[in-house]
C-alpha cells in the first residue's frame, strides 16, 4: 500500500455531480449497496466526505470518530447543495501539503495517512458506481483511482467478509481477469458489476 498523493478532486466532482442530478423521489431506490437505499448511501458519502477531509488535515474531533450507518432520515434538506460542497472540499484537502504524510485519524483509529488516502479511493471509486448504477447515469474512474482502491481491496477483502443485506462491502466476487478495471474494483468490493437498478 505505498501509492501516495493520489489527485481525488475528479472523482469527488464526479460523485457529487452524481449526486447534485438525483431528485427527491429517487432517494427510496435500491443500490449495489444491499444494506442502503439510494438516500442511506447519500447520507453515507455525506459524512465520508467530512469525515475524510478532516483526517487529511489531522483534525481530532467527532467527525474521524465514527460515523453511525447512512440514513436517509438524516439528508436534511439542503443534502443535495452540501454534500457536493463537502465532496469538493474533500478533493481540495488530500491535495494539501502533508495530507499524505505521517499519522491521522478515521474511523476512532489512528492510522498512517497513505492507508487512510488508499480508504478513500475505495469509497470513491465504489460508492461513485452505486449511485450511479442507482440513478442509471454513466459513470467513469480514473486510471489513478482505481489503481489505489484496487490496492486497498486486494490486502483486505477476503471470502471470510460479512455477507448479506445488512452489510454494505461484501466477499469479493469473481471477476475476469481482462474485465475492465472498474467491474473488477466493484467485484474485489462485493458487488456485481452486471447489477442494475
Amino acid at each position: 500500500m505505498a501509492m501516495t498523493n493520489v489527485d481525488f478532486g475528479p472523482a469527488a466532482q464526479r460523485l457529487a455531480d452524481l449526486i447534485a442530478r438525483t431528485t427527491d423521489d429517487e432517494l427510496g431506490r435500491p443500490t449495489p449497496c444491499p444494506s442502503y437505499t439510494l438516500g442511506d448511501l447519500i447520507e453515507h458519502v455525506g459524512g465520508m466526505a467530512v469525515a475524510f477531509a478532516a483526517a487529511a488535515r489531522k483534525e481530532r474531533g467527532p467527525a474521524v470518530e465514527g460515523n453511525p450507518p447512512g440514513d436517509a432520515a438524516r439528508l436534511g434538506g439542503d443534502w443535495r447543495t452540501r454534500i457536493p460542497r463537502d465532496l469538493a472540499a474533500l478533493g481540495q484537502a488530500w491535495q494539501e501539503p502533508g495530507a499524505w504524510e505521517g499519522t491521522s485519524r478515521i474511523a476512532g483509529m489512528d492510522t498512517p495517512a497513505p492507508v487512510i488516502g488508499l480508504v478513500l479511493a475505495d469509497e470513491l471509486a465504489v460508492h461513485g458506481w452505486d449511485v450511479a448504477r442507482a440513478t442509471g447515469q454513466p459513470y467513469a474512474c480514473g486510471p489513478e483511482l482505481l489503481d489505489a482502491a484496487r490496492s486497498f481491496l486486494g490486502q483486505v477483502a477476503g471470502p471470510d467478509a460479512p455477507a448479506g443485506p445488512d452489510v454494505a462491502f461484501g466477499p469479493p466476487r469473481p471477476a475476469p481477469a481482462d474485465a475492465p478495471m472498474l467491474d473488477q474494483v466493484v467485484a474485489l468490493a462485493g458487488r456485481d458489476p452486471g447489477w442494475r437498478a
